[in-house]
């Protein structure tokens, strides 16, 4: 579906927290709605064009009804949501339920690399915390300890390649000071990009039933994170070598390997798809989960996305599909 006029962006923004109400679209409510005439200017939503035009944050974003979009040619029953969508043309090609409200896992950390690119430096030293070392044993982790010194750049590989859930607590404390004043952070970049049907408590995906987002939030989400080559730097290596010192002043050296595989040549994209990266995740409440970034045959860049799919097989499937037919 082909992106907006002006009118329908002034919807998307919540207008009385109905999106796209008036502009003979499908109503759909919104859990965080906010005034864009009371909030444009704080959260950078609309500025002065040349004259007395103005120009609006989502003029370049898809925009979608409230309905599914393709299934039919699809296994859309492995997973809960899905949604792909062409950067270069701004329409949203497929979609399966990318309004509902689903756990996102450790997609979670897209938004964590984001805030601390645009925030950190990336050459600061991060001493690791009692609290970021101090995960569960079952938990995704680089295996940091408490005292280990680390420098931002190679915390976000770990928190991304990796998916340490030690590293994004290290991250969130170095930039907010702690986990709460971060995921308030978070919360604040979210709206500002329009992604109102989120809620972050944490800056690594733990389940928490205030921790939720959706495909379609996803999606402006990591628009966003792209435009950062570092980001996209990141995200496309397939390991990363890291040396750092611990408590007592000792090397340790590690090598963090990315979970995406695509990368890994554990799977086969479809033919005419570039996989650049993406982030997945996967808990017990939010399923097998991918985001991910690609280049269709026409070099259109692509952002898909499954969201609580039954199984990693049955990820990597649909995703495929959605390559296949909903890319190019």
């Amino acid at each position: 579906m082909k992106c907006i006029n002006k009118m329908r962006l002034l919807c998307l923004c919540g207008i009385a927290a109905v999106f796209m109400s008036g502009c003979g679209q499908t109503a759909v409510s919104y859990d965080n709605p906010y005034d864009i005439y009371s909030t444009s200017a704080d959260y950078g939503l609309a500025s002065e064009g040349a004259g007395s035009e103005k120009t609006y944050f989502s003029q370049n974003l898809c925009v979608a009804d409230d309905v599914n979009i393709g299934n039919d040619t699809t296994d859309s029953q492995v997973a809960e949501g899905a949604g792909t969508f062409n950067l270069a043309t701004n329409t949203v090609t497929y979609a399966q339920n990318i309004y509902e409200k689903l756990y996102p896992a450790s997609t979670t950390k897209i938004l964590t690399a984001y805030i601390a690119l645009k925030y950190g430096n990336l050459e600061d030293y991060v001493t690791v915390s009692e609290n970021a070392a101090d995960q569960a044993s079952d938990s995704s982790v680089c295996g940091l300890k408490a005292g280990d010194v680390v420098q931002l750049k190679d915390l976000l590989y770990g928190m991304m390649l990796k998916s340490g859930n030690d590293a994004a607590i290290a991250i969130a404390e170095h930039i907010g000071g702690s986990v709460e004043g971060f995921a308030d952070m978070m919360n604040q970049e979210a709206l500002a990009m329009g992604a109102t049907r989120s809620h972050f408590v944490n800056p690594n995906g733990l389940p928490d039933e205030n921790h939720y987002t959706s495909v379609y939030d996803l999606y402006l989400i990591f628009q966003n994170a792209v435009q950062d080559q570092t980001f996209l730097d990141i995200i496309s290596t397939m390991s990363y070598d890291v040396v750092y010192t611990d408590v007592n002043g000792a090397g340790v050296e590690k090598t963090w390997e990315n979970t995406n595989q695509y990368l890994t040549g554990k799977e086969k994209a479809p033919e005419g798809i570039t996989v650049v990266g993406g982030k997945t995740g996967t808990t017990g409440a939010a399923g097998y989960c991918l985001v991910l970034y690609s280049y269709n045959a026409s070099g259109q860049p692509i952002v898909s996305i499954v969201l609580k799919a039954d199984g990693k097989s049955n990820l990597y499937l649909l995703m495929n599909e959605m390559l296949s037919g909903f890319a190019n």
